[in-house]
């Protein structure tokens, strides 16, 4: 009976239910995929049992039947011979093996009845895993598709918000400084080329005017 009503649960199981209560609904389909599995091996193995039962208890019924029948031969065998008592013993073990039979016959109909019951449930169970087999790897898909996701959207989230923008922006800004660093340098390297140009040009006025000043100096004046 705890059996058949573990059966009897499996199989009101509603498991979108059980997925909104589960901390880890992955683990908990598993789970359920794999107590359904267990169950259904378990009422397999009674059913296989309880036929194995009802055909004992068939037996037995044979055999009382073929023992109140000899023994209802055995008094006609005792009536023809005139032994009353021995035919009223054998009556007597006959009747004895009829009403074992009909205890055997009535114990063969509930035998039967729950093997058909147990029957019944392990093909129910064996329809509701391969319905449940097939959820639950639809629900299991869309688990794993939904954490994925919930992982993918906050590094969606930090690519395309403000983390990118600021680090776009700093790299920006890191450009400039340097193309204006180095156009500041090329200025400087420019000024202090022109620089060295007019004092080049200056110290050659100064030379040739110092050159003509000792040109124009009478030559004995000349130091």
């Amino acid at each position: 009976m705890a059996l058949l009503e573990r059966v009897s649960t499996l199989l009101r199981a509603n498991v979108n239910d059980l997925i909104d209560k589960a901390e880890d609904p992955e683990k908990m389909l598993r789970q359920l995929l794999l107590d359904m599995e267990n169950q259904l091996l378990q009422v397999k193995t009674q059913v296989a049992i309880a036929i194995a039962d009802q055909h004992l208890l068939e037996k037995k019924k044979i055999e009382h039947d073929e023992a109140a029948e000899a023994w209802r031969r055995k008094a006609q065998l005792a009536v023809g011979k005139g032994q009353d008592d021995l035919a009223r013993a054998a009556l007597d073990r006959s009747l004895s093996h009829h009403q074992l039979s009909e205890g055997f016959a009535q114990q063969i109909e509930d035998q039967r009845a729950e093997a058909e019951n147990m029957r019944a449930n392990y093909n129910k169970l064996q329809q509701k895993l391969k319905e449940t087999e097939g959820r639950c790897e639809l629900l299991i898909a869309q688990t794993r598709r939904a954490r994925i996701a919930g992982k993918a959207n906050p590094a969606q989230a930090a690519a395309t918000g403000g983390n990118l923008t600021r680090s776009m922006h700093r790299i920006r800004m890191k450009v400039l400084e340097d193309e204006a660093s180095n156009s500041a340098s090329r200025s400087l390297l420019e000024a202090e080329s022109l620089d060295d140009r007019f004092r080049k040009m200056e110290r050659e006025d100064q030379i040739e005017t110092l050159l003509s000043e000792l040109k124009s100096r009478p030559k004995g004046l000349i130091e």
